[in-house]
């Protein structure tokens, strides 16, 4: 068996309310304010790709995934962007 498949390493993006995503599959994380995110939303629900990781509370960011998936999330998208430059700076350091 190939002990490489052990040393793999994900980094995880904290969303909120103990939910994370792999920082290497979002595609873009945006605010759902305008209509195009809106369409966005009602599109992924139709095709059964929406997960709602906002835990009743009030949606403050989208995150689109190289999956198609689309992650609504109750923590505003500047907040994660520092999240995600603290964890490179981890990383580089």
């Amino acid at each position: 068996m190939d002990s490489n498949i052990y040393k793999t390493r994900f980094r995880l993006l904290n969303i909120g309310y103990g939910n994370s995503v792999i920082i290497s599959r979002v595609v873009s994380i945006v605010n759902p304010g305008s209509s195009p995110m809106r369409r966005l939303r009602e599109d992924a629900r139709e095709r059964n790709m929406l997960i709602d990781a906002t835990q009743g509370r009030k949606t403050r960011s989208i995150l689109v995934m190289d999956s198609g998936h689309v992650i609504l999330s109750a923590v505003q998208p500047e907040t994660m962007a520092q999240r995600i430059k603290q964890l490179e700076a981890r990383d580089e350091s």
